[in-house]
């Protein structure tokens, strides 16, 4: 048995996914006539209560997107230091947009209200402009926590202040509304636009969405064509999406439950140096003993079925999904303790 915690986008689709893919009804998304995806994308934006939405391969296709939609070339771009669009979208920003980066360094996701007032450039003409504020939630780096609604409604009324966008990558908002409580449509409500990912803890194969108003969805269809994102028949994978949105959110919860109980399992040892504190949703973030080799340590779980990733510098990760049970989430921590032991 494998028991794979590298990401939650290492799920494969239930039968009944694979039903409703089989059955989809398709036509030419180009040509906006595939039932299927538009289906799903009324469906979204009802969710979230956003005039439109757009379906898009990949949640950084929908990143670059909505960055594209807010900025103009030699803009600049408020993220929080280790967020997402920054560190794994390669550079894309920079290529696509023309745009910079300010990066403000938080604790946790959450960018202290006076850091991010400060990073907003004033007039001068020797300034580049700053035209967007980028929030990650959850936040993937720093261990999937959840960026708070008072923080992003402060973080809002800033943006608004200072005449710039606000946009949120949400790949895994859907594990920050599971855990609060609070719909997605209400923190929905403080962004121009949000980029979500259907193929992370949802469990679709493939895609994301992309929310915000009509008239933003209507240049993103231009700037999706462009990028390569036009698909045809796509309602064939939409379908998948439409099904873990309609079944697979409920399910999220246990993902957090064993997270949370696995990283406890970690702590209690001498071995694995964890913050409880930030074990919020469905991802581990955790360090093992200076001594040990990290690549050492990973193979060894890897010979007892144990898949795991690297987070930053320093760090390891482990990502929770459905796929992975109680049982499972248990025998992980076992593993990685007897591996741990063999390299001290």
């Amino acid at each position: 048995m494998i028991i794979d915690l590298r990401s939650d986008t290492v799920t494969v689709p239930t039968q009944a996914m694979r039903d409703a893919i089989a059955s989809a009804r398709v036509g030419d998304d180009v040509y906006g006539e595939d039932t299927t995806v538009n289906e799903l994308q009324e469906y979204a934006a009802h969710l979230f209560n956003k005039e439109a939405a757009l379906f898009v391969p990949t949640g950084v296709m929908g990143n670059q997107i909505c960055i594209a939609l807010h900025t103009e070339r030699g803009d600049e771009v408020i993220v929080e230091s280790e967020c997402h669009v920054f560190h794994y979208e390669t550079a894309a920003a920079s290529i696509i947009s023309s745009i910079q980066f300010h990066c403000v360094p938080s604790k946790a996701g959450e960018m202290d209200e006076e850091d991010i007032r400060r990073a907003i450039r004033t007039k001068e003409y020797y300034f580049p402009r700053t035209a967007l504020i980028c929030v990650e939630n959850t936040h993937n780096r720093h261990g999937g926590t959840v960026l708070s609604i008072e923080h992003i409604a402060q973080t809002a009324k800033i943006a608004q202040e200072a005449e710039c966008a606000f946009h949120c990558d949400g790949a895994r908002i859907w594990n920050a509304s599971a855990v609060t409580g609070i719909s997605v449509s209400e923190y929905a409500q403080y962004f121009d636009t949000l980029s979500v990912c259907l193929s992370k803890g949802l469990g679709a194969p493939v895609g994301s969405l992309i929310l915000g108003t009509k008239e933003h969805i209507t240049k993103a269809h231009k700037l999706r064509k462009i990028l390569g994102g036009g698909m045809r028949q796509s309602g064939m994978i939409a379908a998948g999406g439409l099904h873990a949105l309609t079944y697979h959110r409920e399910l999220l919860v246990e993902d957090h439950i064993n997270a949370l109980e696995f990283a406890k399992r970690l702590a209690e040892t001498d071995y694995f140096k964890v913050d409880l504190s930030k074990v919020q949703t469905n991802i581990v973030v955790f360090a093992i003993p200076k001594e040990v080799d990290i690549d050492t340590f990973l193979e060894l779980c890897k010979e007892q079925g144990l898949l795991l990733s690297k987070g930053r510098v320093g760090f390891l990760r482990a990502v929770f999904h459905f796929q992975v049970n109680e049982i499972m989430a248990s025998a992980a921590s076992e593993i990685m303790i007897e591996a741990v032991q063999r390299c001290v």
